[in-house]
């Protein structure tokens, strides 16, 4: 009975510390683009990415299946209390960590560290290792330069579209109480479109663009920003969908929880994580990787959506951080303003995250097992 409790604790810290690491992920882009602001842009992450954990309960039963060890270990380690104990606690400790210092990491890629580390210790040769890298292992490579260099592709394609429609950008100056429209034109020189109101010079970095224009009798910006918040709100949905299948896997196999009421929890947990500890990974996803406009976030949650729905639905364990991430390396590419230093601190913590994983996981298979 008490292990059955701590797997539960184990399994709700490691949905917390996914919560804290992933839930602002899906809406990063309506943050850093300007869209919104960091409370409403948590708020609308929460609520979609909530209504998507709910969701998993009747699309994504292979992720329950994959996560659960089987397959990877014999059953009976598989069923082992220690083992899915160390696998949850391996797991949390190295989301958290990453989530304090503000880096984006895999809940997926730790979980699959996570699994290595205890099954070594717990069954040692007897691994599957082609079910690791076949299942596992190919997904989580390549999804991120997939997605990186599908927005890099994407984008250019959303901006020949938009001059062809006839829509500009505008650039907004501070000018008394109101924002000034600036229309700038194709030879690159800018008409200020109302006068009589003095100007107040901002730093360059507060500055955004704007689109003016129409989409059959609509006003092109307003059109954009509801896609960008619909486009949020799927990548924020698929999240939940793929990540909370894979956490109550562990509460599944113990046979306290129904599938129904393991979800539950966990997307419960989830939902608390990112309205407490979001913030570090916040800044770092919307801020330090790469300035963004408002159409380069849209694309970028475009590529982000379509990968990970696609992978949900083929039970393919991709990492919505990976893809996401992948996406704003691809804009930062694009758009000259990746910041290279964050971008090289983020994927030598992916470098790094499994190991970690694996190790923690492995301590505490062999602190169980000698305290038992």
């Amino acid at each position: 009975m008490i292990i059955s409790v701590l797997i539960i604790l184990a399994a709700a810290f490691l949905a917390y510390a996914n919560g804290a690491n992933d839930n602002f992920k899906g809406v990063a882009t309506l943050f850093g683009s300007g869209a919104t602001d960091y409370k409403k842009a948590l708020a609308w992450a929460t609520i979609t990415t909530f209504l998507g954990s709910l969701s998993a309960i009747f699309i994504s039963a292979k992720l329950v299946t994959a996560f659960s060890g089987k397959g990877f270990v014999p059953e009976q380690i598989a069923q082992n209390p220690y083992f899915l104990l160390s696998v949850g606690l391996g797991a949390a400790l190295t989301v958290f960590i990453a989530t304090l210092s503000g880096i984006p990491i895999s809940t997926t890629h730790s979980l699959m560290g996570a699994l290595i580390g205890a099954g070594i210790i717990a069954a040692g040769a007897r691994i599957n290792f082609s079910v690791l890298a076949n299942k596992f292992f190919a997904p989580l490579l390549i999804s991120p330069v997939f997605s990186a260099v599908l927005t890099f592709i994407l984008y250019p394609c959303f901006k020949f579209c938009r001059v062809r429609l006839g829509i500009e950008r505008q650039m907004c100056l501070c000018a008394g109480d109101k924002p000034q429209a600036v229309r700038i034109s194709a030879d690159g020189s800018a008409v200020l479109q109302a006068t009589g109101i003095s100007l107040t010079i901002g730093q360059l970095k507060n500055c955004q663009a704007y689109y003016q224009g129409k989409i059959l009798g609509f006003d092109s910006q307003a059109i954009l920003d509801k896609l960008h918040y619909l486009s949020s709100a799927a990548v924020s949905f698929s999240r939940g969908l793929n990540d909370t299948p894979k956490i109550a896997a562990l509460l599944l196999v113990i046979g306290v929880f129904s599938l129904k009421e393991g979800i539950f929890l966990v997307a419960a947990a989830i939902a608390i994580g990112g309205i407490l500890n979001a913030r570090k990974v916040a800044l770092t996803m919307s801020r330090r990787i790469t300035r963004m406009n408002h159409g380069q976030g849209f694309s970028a949650n475009i590529v982000t959506v379509l990968l990970v729905v696609f992978a949900s639905g083929l039970g393919l364990p991709v990492s919505t951080t990976h893809v996401s991430c992948g996406s704003l390396f691809g804009i930062g590419l694009m758009n000259k303003e990746a910041n290279v230093s964050v971008i090289r601190q983020i994927i030598l913590a992916w470098v790094i995250t499994a190991p970690l994983a694996g190790i923690l996981s492995g301590l505490c298979f062999l602190g169980l097992r000698y305290l038992g």
